[in-house]
């Protein structure tokens, strides 16, 4: 399957999964474009917490939408240190960073995306500590831990970005939180450069999936130039030589 054959395939997926969510009431209309903020989600993140894993980390990388939001406030609550990404990467230092210790606001506030902006710091990746557990949106997953999202590729970036500075190692957990729905039986089009994930949790369940390895690198030939010149830290890495 070439690039532009499996882009069409991805594409098709994002689509029947929104439609169906709406269609079924499991998220909001309008969600078509974006990470599904879909019914359930705080049971999801319930879940999530208690699991072994998450109990054990210290670190915590998730992703800003609102469908993940009660697992980033459950990430404050537990005392663990959250990074997120900035929207789109637009900053040079591309990932904020929440400490609960600092946090004198509900943490509900500072968790948004919005309030994050407001009052969390800034940092770069060798101003980070590494990551015990990545916590992804997704618009679908399969039973081998395939993932879409919504097709803008920062989440693979970010991980790729994150690799590279050794924040991601061997023991590091990827992990998504999604509707029922959402998750497919059939597999998903997927390539060597996709990021899969170890647990897929629902609101009713919890899957454990094949782990991969967790070397990712970032391929600033294969990205398209107009992205590259958004994102200040790819630009940067571009005008030295990548």
């Amino acid at each position: 399957m070439n690039d532009a054959d499996l882009s069409a395939a991805k594409q098709a997926v994002r689509e029947r999964i929104w439609d169906l969510l709406e269609r079924k009431g499991a998220a909001p209309v309008g969600v078509h474009g974006h990470i599904p903020d879909f019914t359930g989600k705080q049971e999801a993140a319930d879940r999530l917490a208690a699991e072994d894993v998450w109990r054990a980390a210290r670190v915590i990388k998730c992703n800003p939408d609102r469908a993940q939001l009660p697992v980033r406030v459950h990430a404050l609550q537990d005392g663990k240190l959250l990074y997120m990404a900035v929207p789109r990467l637009a900053t040079l230092k591309p990932f904020y960073l929440l400490d609960p210790a600092d946090i004198h606001e509900p943490f509900e506030v500072a968790a948004s995306s919005e309030g994050a902006e407001r009052m969390a710091g800034m940092v770069d990746t060798d101003e980070m500590q590494p990551i015990d557990l990545i916590v992804s949106g997704s618009v679908a997953v399969d039973c081998n831990g395939h993932r879409i999202g919504k097709g803008a590729g920062y989440a693979d970036i970010e991980v790729a970005l994150l690799s590279e500075a050794g924040l991601v190692r061997d023991s590091t957990t990827f992990s998504t939180t999604v509707h029922d729905l959402q998750f497919v039986d059939s597999d998903l089009p997927a390539t060597e450069h996709d990021f899969a994930v170890d647990l897929t949790i629902t609101p009713t369940r919890t899957m454990r999936h094949e782990r991969r390895p967790r070397r990712f690198r970032l391929n600033l030939d294969s990205t398209n130039a107009t992205k590259v010149d958004a994102i200040p830290i790819l630009r940067t890495r571009l005008s030295r030589g990548g």
